[in-house]
């Protein structure tokens, strides 16, 4: 008997119907009282404000539904791509999931990405076809869209009954038995005669996945004889739990149809904890351990998302081996702590249920942890292991933030700092170069949610920016010149004076000599002069960037007995400096990356395209894994602020991509000219 537990996650496009699923499952089970609606914003999984007015969902959210002498954790997960974190954080502790597509709109760019995220961590994989009673949904043509996408695998276990061209119920294939929804409850109808033939159609397409999956039901099929209902079931199981076999469910939300017999199948044939692999973890000398199931066994637990509000942290964990109870202290793997285990809770949407422990399997929250983040491991002392946590996107598009009223810059660090908690999706930078803090996240979606939640979590308006391009300057031609300073003002005067040659130089930083005859320039002055050289090289002459790839060799110059001091020596090689570089041709350079862009090979030329207006370079173009094409080019990095949004509008979000810095290039002329004109309307801005 496998354990009455069964961790699902909820996945699919943006807007195909999983939060509504979640509500209609906590409803029909008598989690909730009342049918949430997403338009009157009082679903239990979304209740977030931001996730109320933008009506989308933005966090992962586990919500607990008892059925049938089971417990489901259904974990409704964000559609939107901006949101991918919180979507790997469910996936991480799910034992299967469930791809939501709409019975209107078919296969989305979400469906292929679900489905791609369950093959590659070898999860269970189901189907549910939502939104029957809505005006133009089509269960024919989007199962097909299904099955033409994802191949034989995918298996009609429900499909709609549809009499006078209405949906009037559900057909249940396994048993070829009608239904329909009274009152929150199923009841029996008789299966219309014009839907038998296609009944037996998707029987008998269940039937040879069913086959397919053990050697000794594959004779028996071939032989001529009929599955037993008790062969049927456990060959759905099977090959769900082997990956061969993907179950499709349909119904509406809204209507409650086909909810309870997709609970029916979740029960019956999703995996619950004790049939996944074992985990697989690090211990202390950094070996690999694998961790069981084991109810019985030390406890193991993994930290999968962690949320904060004005009482405090949440901390989201999935027991892996034995159990955790209220009062105990678990050892946190990665930093060495021992964490007390105080409150832990079931929690439904916004509403906590303090409980005394969570079982083996289960999930549950703890409050209140000092040193423990997402993606940590909670052991028992003696028996620690670091199990392997989530691996979340890198962050593809920046902004810069800054207040709308000044000083409120610890404000938004502060928050940014606190949010960072939850979201690891994101990075902060404060740049001291461009003078800016840059916020870099999954899009523009997303980092709006991240400013709205800083006014209204934190009390900080933000502005934003695109972030300033870390330009730099160079010469290219070799130049001698004079810098003197000279001050007498009674007293002590100031004498410094020398004469040096400014060429390109072979290094990054500054290469700096000296080839003086006769000590004209004493040698306790020369590191004075170096230094005036350095201090002066952070801003350049034509834009005030820093510049690179300078030689000056101190050449000639003279002293005073009295007047002359270090200081005055580094005044005068600054002044060499500020006379010499316009002289020497200089130019600017700008920073050049290493783009990679991921996509399907429809969308090539369209990206070639797209390059060549951003004044990219392709390199080449190989294949790479799923069929998908690999595009690598050299593009300046002032092309590439909006290009996380570009690419997903130009491949519908197919497209991913990868990009870093290499080297800088000189810019053209036009380039160059358009920089020097911003920088210097923005250093006034700046000064006023």
């Amino acid at each position: 008997m496998s354990l009455n537990i069964r961790n699902v996650c909820l996945m699919g496009h943006g807007s195909d119907g999983k939060t509504s699923l979640a509500e209609s499952m906590l409803y029909l089970t008598k989690g909730t009282d009342r049918l949430g609606k997403i338009a009157d914003g009082n679903t239990v999984c979304d209740f977030d404000p931001e996730e109320v007015r933008r009506q989308i969902t933005i966090s992962a959210t586990p919500v607990p539904v008892e059925y049938s002498g089971c417990k489901l954790n259904i974990i409704d997960t964000p559609g939107y791509f901006d949101f991918v974190g919180e979507l790997l954080q469910g996936l991480r502790v799910a034992d299967a999931g469930v791809i939501v597509v709409t019975a209107k709109s078919g296969v989305g760019v979400g469906t292929e990405k679900a489905w791609k995220y369950l093959s590659g961590m070898k999860k269970a994989r189901f189907f549910y076809v939502s939104k029957l009673d809505e005006e133009n949904a089509n269960f024919d043509q989007t199962f097909n869209g299904i099955k033409d996408k994802f191949g034989i695998t995918v298996c009609p276990l429900v499909i709609p009954c549809v009499d006078g061209g209405k949906t009037v119920g559900i057909v249940d294939i396994p048993t070829k038995s009608a239904y329909k929804v009274e009152n929150g409850a199923r009841a029996a109808i008789k299966l219309p005669d014009s839907m038998a033939g296609q009944v037996d159609e998707y029987y008998s397409m269940l039937c040879e996945n069913v086959a397919e999956t053990s050697e000794e039901l594959m004779e028996k099929y071939f032989s001529g004889d009929a599955f037993t209902a008790e062969e049927l079931q456990a060959g759905i199981r099977g090959g769900v739990r082997e990956g061969v076999l993907a179950p499709v469910f349909c119904g509406s939300a809204v209507t409650g149809l086909g909810t309870l017999s997709l609970l029916d199948g979740l029960v019956k044939y999703a995996p619950s904890p004790d049939e996944g692999a074992p985990e697989t973890g690090a211990d202390l000398s950094g070996a690999d351990v694998k961790v069981a199931f084991d109810p019985n066994g030390p406890t193991c637990a993994l930290i999968f998302k962690t949320t904060s509000d004005q009482y405090g942290k949440f901390s989201f964990f999935k027991v892996i081996s034995g159990k955790v109870t209220a009062d105990m202290t678990l050892v946190n793997a990665r930093s060495g702590a021992n964490e007390k285990i105080g409150h832990i809770y079931s929690v439904k949407g916004k509403k906590n249920t303090e409980i005394k422990e969570v079982a083996c399997g289960d999930i549950g929250a703890v409050s209140k942890l000092s040193d423990t983040k997402t993606g940590d491991t909670l052991c028992a002392a003696g028996k620690v292991v670091a199990l392997k946590g989530i691996d979340f996107p890198q962050p593809s598009y920046s902004l810069a933030l800054t207040p709308k009223i000044k000083g409120g810059e610890e404000k938004i660090a502060s928050g940014l700092t606190r949010m960072a908690e939850e979201d690891f999706t994101f990075t902060v930078k404060q740049d001291a170069e461009i003078k800016q803090m840059v916020v870099s996240g999954q899009g523009d979606i997303h980092i709006d949610v991240l400013c709205t939640r800083l006014k209204n979590k934190f009390g900080v308006e933000v502005e934003t920016e695109s972030p300033r391009v870390p330009y730099r300057e160079k010469i290219r031609k070799k130049v001698k010149v004079e810098g003197k300073h000279k001050k007498q003002s009674g007293g002590h005067g100031q004498y410094g004076h020398v004469w040096i040659e400014f060429e390109p130089g072979e290094t990054e930083d500054l290469t700096f000599e000296e080839k003086i005859f006769g000590g004209s320039v004493p040698k306790n002055f020369h590191p004075a002069v170096e230094k005036g050289l350095r201090d002066r090289i952070q801003k350049g002459v034509l834009a005030g960037y820093p510049v690179v790839n300078l030689k000056a060799t101190l050449v000639d110059g003279s002293y005073h007995d009295v007047d002359s001091s270090e200081m005055a020596f580094k005044t005068a090689a600054g002044i060499a400096y500020k006379n010499g570089l316009p002289q020497a041709n200089p130019v600017l350079l700008e920073p050049i990356g290493e783009l990679k862009v991921f996509i399907p090979d429809s969308y090539m030329g369209d990206i070639i395209g797209d390059l060549n207006k951003r004044r990219g370079r392709v390199m080449g173009m190989n294949p790479g894994e799923d069929g998908q094409q690999v595009v690598e080019a050299e593009v300046p990095m002032a092309e590439m602020h909006s290009y996380a949004i570009d690419l997903r509008s130009m491949t519908q979000g197919r497209g991913s991509f990868a990009f870093s810095f290499i080297r800088y290039d000189e810019a053209p002329p036009n380039i160059q000219q358009k920089v020097i004109e911003e920088t210097k309307a923005f250093l006034e801005e700046d000064e006023d």
